[in-house]
């Protein structure tokens, strides 16, 4: 069994009730040298002492044990490795010693890198308009991003209202559509109808719970109208849940806590076609065959590619992704995150990644192992996926996707066999986003960083302008 380590909460409760070790020790019925080793996480705790606790401190038992202290400490050694940090990182010990001895510090050591990340972010907004402005609030859409990272992008209680549901419907993956057809006006009165182009006003789907229909546009392929109608499921069979997940979510704007219930209605959809004890075999078994993935479960390729994220259940962990979507131009349409890697939010990011030279090779799997400016390797494989073409004017409507793993995940998935993940040169080394990308020789460099200054020599010319 996991042994239950409470040393920094234990020290904290006992400074804030100016107590001594000798008179919590008293207060517990333990002695003081007892309370030292637990404040030291020398021992845990036991049951009996956090009755206790509960007793003569009035703490939360659940609240004092669930610190994620682990979690914190992968945190926190991915800051120190921020370029802008000079000299030799901490090590492990030092990172854990702060954890232990100085957390409130290493919060506010946290808090303060991450408004450093927002300043750096509104500095590359403001720089991409090209004109001067005031730096704006945190977007709906990126609340919603660090809420769902926040989370490890893996929801159990939507997990658990999907299995209900699929349950309740029944059949394999090629009857869904009438299943569900079937199952929302059996158990919710709402009936379906799949309509002309012109009458849906641009809409590929509309809900109108009051009259109980909803209305799928006849663009939309039978892949994409089971997931429609899976959204509208989670709606009505898990409204309690999503209300509960929103609250919790912290989201100012009401636009953006109506966006966030959207994104967790699609986990509920995703969770629904591709349940997770299913999905997580035979993407172990299949090395993370996406394809093979999507034809077990009628689903699309991008689908998948989400839905893989989100494995993150404990005792059955896939491989944590990130999970990236981008249109031509280099705007980010869509992105969910499971690992350490820093996903740009706005267009404009690294071309050196082969996240755009997918464009060029339309259906077609590109890998590649990257290297970010922090010293962090992942392993990436892109494709593009289509948008529905419905008339001559919305041909070659092409996005890209692309899936990561850290590099010490590559060994779980196909699509790394054929690399050397110990060669040095197979890496590519990319960065986020010209704007705040410490590189000094990057032969692709279109503007000097913000944040860095380059050293330029007038009697030497680089493979760029900006290098010397």
């Amino acid at each position: 069994m996991t042994k239950t380590l409470i040393g920094p909460q234990l020290r904290q409760l006992r400074l804030s009730q100016n107590h001594t070790q000798a008179e919590m020790a008293r207060r517990l019925g333990v002695s003081p040298a007892y309370v030292n080793l637990l404040e030291n996480n020398q021992r845990s705790v036991s049951v009996k002492v956090l009755i206790a606790l509960n007793e003569s401190y009035g703490v939360d038992i659940r609240q004092l044990v669930n610190d994620g202290a682990t979690s914190r400490l992968a945190e926190l050694r991915t800051r120190v490795k921020d370029p802008s940090f000079t000299g030799p990182q901490p090590d492990l010990t030092e990172l854990r010693a702060a954890l232990d001895h100085a957390p409130k510090l290493v919060s506010y050591f946290l808090q303060l890198h991450q408004n450093h990340q927002l300043v750096l972010d509104a500095v590359r907004k403001l720089s991409a308009a090209g004109v001067a402005a005031d730096i704006h609030q945190v977007r709906p859409e990126t609340a919603i991003h660090n809420f769902f990272r926040d989370h490890a992008n893996h929801f159990p209680m939507l997990e658990t209202a999907a299995e209900t549901s699929r349950a309740a419907i029944d059949g394999p993956p090629e009857d869904l559509y009438a299943g569900l057809k079937s199952y929302l006006r059996r158990a919710f009165g709402i009936d379906v109808e799949v309509c002309a182009l012109e009458d849906m006003d641009g809409s590929l789907r509309v809900f109108d719970e009051a009259r109980g229909r909803v209305q799928l546009s006849e663009a939309l392929d039978p892949i994409n109208r089971n997931f429609q109608l899976a959204h509208v499921l989670g709606l009505v069979s898990a409204s309690e849940t999503l209300a509960d997940l929103v609250e919790g979510a912290e989201i100012v704007a009401e636009t953006g806590r109506e966006r966030c219930r959207v994104e967790l209605a699609n986990y509920f959809a995703a969770a629904l076609l591709m349940p997770y004890e299913a999905v997580f075999r035979l993407a172990e078994d299949s090395h993370y065959d996406i394809d093979r993935i999507a034809t077990r479960f009628g689903v699309s390729f991008e689908q998948v590619s989400h839905r893989l994220t989100t494995l993150q259940r404990k005792g059955a962990l896939g491989v944590p992704f990130f999970f990236l979507r981008i249109d031509r131009a280099g705007n980010v349409t869509k992105r969910f995150n499971a690992t350490p890697f820093t996903l740009a939010e706005e267009g404009g990011s690294c071309p050196v990644w082969n996240i755009h030279t997918a464009f060029a090779a339309p259906g077609v799997i590109i890998p590649q192992l990257v290297e970010l400016p922090d010293a962090g390797q992942f392993f990436t494989v892109t494709r593009t996926t289509n948008r529905p073409v419905i008339s001559r004017h919305t041909q070659a409507r092409r996005l890209a996707v692309t899936l990561g793993c850290e590099r010490a995940h590559a060994n779980r998935i196909g699509y790394a066999a054929p690399f050397n993940l110990d060669d040095v040169h197979e890496i590519a080394r990319i960065g986020i986003s010209c704007h705040i990308c410490p590189r000094l020789d990057c032969g692709q460099r279109a503007y000097e960083p913000l944040h860095v200054n380059l050293p330029i020599d007038v009697n030497r010319r680089g493979s760029t302008r900006y290098q010397s």
